[in-house]
């Protein structure tokens, strides 16, 4: 690996109490270029912008996959991701879906860890914060040629971390726009994924909402996502949430909840979520609590659903009735290494001098 430490630290001007998610960067980035058909030397340098013109293959053909992980200090100023193997898994899944060069497990995570351990002053301490981090796969070839690029860069950067939704949120059930289709790129973490949700969501808050629960595309009769995040359904005291697919991004927090509510003994079944079946337990009172989880939100409660034209009110249960607070709370606990992790999850960033 080489090394370039930043020789204009801004950490002194970071203020944990008071900074603005996703635009606030660390002092240093990975990168690694990829040419002549192999990947170089992983790069740790300081953060900035790179040289691209406006005929980079990325930008225009949209071959780009992204990740999204964190890390987090505990009380003792101990530095942990939270099951890593698991992003570098995934990136490579996107990257083959992309037709796109896989990165090793070398340049990933040591990669990773290296930045994590220079910069790991950036990373708040307390509740809900955390170092989101951002590890990302595009193509850098400058050609107008719709094909397959032959240059690449791969890069890690990072942004300290808050709560992400502090409030319960209204969302409109789709009944025309889909994140995805079959034989499409929902299960991986392509950058147009993102763009295409973006117009059916405004059009959502126009309409009062905060953000869409995403159907299946043949249909509109099943639940798929909500936003960017994976979605659970509790019925009485069942949780549901729909099986990954080829449409459905494999959430490593939505596997964590998952695992989470096993272990709790909670009745968790993974299986098809019926728009009709959440209809029909609101309307007899059996839908307790709809909610969404990912990386950076960890959880969101919703408040309300809308369908066909009507916001169908959700129950708002106190913290120790709400299975969604209840894994919310053994996951931060386990993240923040405040509970013992009887699954392996937590990686140690080891504190060694670059």
């Amino acid at each position: 690996m080489i090394i370039q430490k930043t020789e204009n630290a801004r950490i002194s001007t970071f203020d944990p109490t008071n900074f603005s998610f996703g635009n606030t960067f660390i002092d240093h980035m990975i990168i690694c270029e990829y040419e002549d058909g192999k990947w170089g030397d992983v790069k740790l340098v300081p953060y900035g912008p790179l040289l691209f013109t406006p005929a980079m293959m990325g930008v225009n053909y949209g071959q780009a996959c992204f990740e999204g992980m964190k890390a987090y200090k505990d009380k003792d100023g101990e530095v942990f991701l939270f099951r890593p193997e698991k992003n570098f898994e995934r990136i490579n899944k996107s990257a083959k879906r992309l037709a796109m060069p896989e990165v090793t497990e070398e340049i990933f995570l040591d990669g990773l860890k290296a930045l994590v351990n220079l910069d790991r002053a950036w990373i708040p301490q307390g509740e809900g914060m955390s170092l989101y981090i951002r590890p990302l796969i595009f193509a850098t070839e400058e050609a107008l040629k719709a094909r397959v690029s032959e240059k690449y860069m791969f890069a890690i950067v990072a942004t300290p971390a808050k709560s992400y939704y502090a409030e319960p949120v209204s969302v409109k059930i789709s009944d025309h726009y889909s994140r995805s289709a079959s034989g499409g790129v929902g299960s991986a973490k392509a950058a147009g994924n993102y763009a295409a949700s973006f117009y059916p969501t405004q059009l959502a808050m126009d309409e009062g909402y905060d953000q869409i629960i995403w159907t299946d595309d043949a249909t509109h009769e099943y639940f798929e996502e909500s936003g960017t995040m994976n979605v659970f359904v509790r019925i009485n005291d069942t949780i549901y949430t729909p099986p990954t697919s080829e449409k459905i991004l494999d959430g490593i927090t939505r596997d964590s909840f998952i695992q989470l509510a096993n272990k709790r003994g909670f009745d968790m079944r993974v299986a098809p979520i019926a728009v009709k079946d959440v209809v029909e337990a609101h309307k007899n009172g059996t839908l307790k609590e709809v909610w969404g989880v990912g990386t950076a939100v960890v959880t969101t409660v919703f408040k309300a659903l809308g369908h066909n034209g009507e916001k169908l009110a959700l129950p708002a249960l106190a913290d120790e009735d709400s299975y969604a607070v209840i894994l919310k709370n053994d996951l931060v606990n386990l993240q923040n290494n405040l509970s013992e992790d009887t699954f392996g999850w937590r990686v140690l960033v080891e504190n060694k001098e670059i």
